[in-house]
Parts: C-alpha cells; structure tokens; sequence
C-alpha cells in the first residue's frame, strides 16, 4: 500500500471492462503505478471511484 495505492485486496477483474472490482485499474495500470508520475497517479485515482461505481451499477462488481 506504497505511494496512496488503492488496492483494498479485492482482485477479481471483469471480463469486460478489464476493471478491478476492487480498485477500478486495469492490470496494466497497476503494473505500473509504482513508476507512474505523481501527477499520471493522481489523475488515474481521481477516475477510479468512478469506475468502481459504474461496474456495480452495471452489477460487475460485489
């Protein structure tokens, strides 16, 4: 949980959006993250509550 990671251990992705049910990134974003700039970081955490509430309304999500 370095540098305000927003994993919460959910790791379940859905087949299509390609979203973590539990923190919204894709996997190819939170492979990254660690390298991402401060500001790529910021703008992709501003995004994911959004995703994360768009998955469960679309019932993808617990």
């Amino acid at each position: 949980m370095k540098e305000k990671d927003p994993c919460i251990g959910v790791c379940r992705f859905d087949g299509k959006s390609g979203w973590c049910a539990g923190c919204g990134r894709t996997v190819p974003e939170i492979r990254a993250w660690r390298k991402m700039t401060p500001f790529r970081r910021d703008a992709l955490a501003r995004d994911l509550p959004r995703r994360v509430k768009r998955a469960a309304a679309e019932g993808d999500a617990p």
